[in-house]
């Protein structure tokens, strides 16, 4: 499933990157919550937890069953 988060990610990025940020996969939990790291102008933007509970949180629930929750870190 790291893997699939990591290809998941990749599509993201982009959007991540035009606003001067990214987004680093950190670990995953055996019950299913991926923690990320912000990095560049997405991480200290005071928008950064809406980017990660509204946007990619849901896209990799979407997108790879068995994420349960993304967080922050």
């Amino acid at each position: 499933m790291e893997e699939q988060i990591k290809s998941a990610l990749d599509n993201v990025r982009p959007s991540l990157q035009a606003d001067g940020g990214d987004v680093e996969f950190v670990s995953l939990a055996e019950d299913g919550t991926v923690s990320l790291k912000l990095t560049g102008a997405c991480g200290c933007c005071p928008h950064a937890q809406m980017t990660l509970k509204n946007g990619i949180e849901n896209y990799l629930k979407e997108k790879i069953p068995g994420v349960t929750a993304v967080l922050g870190v």
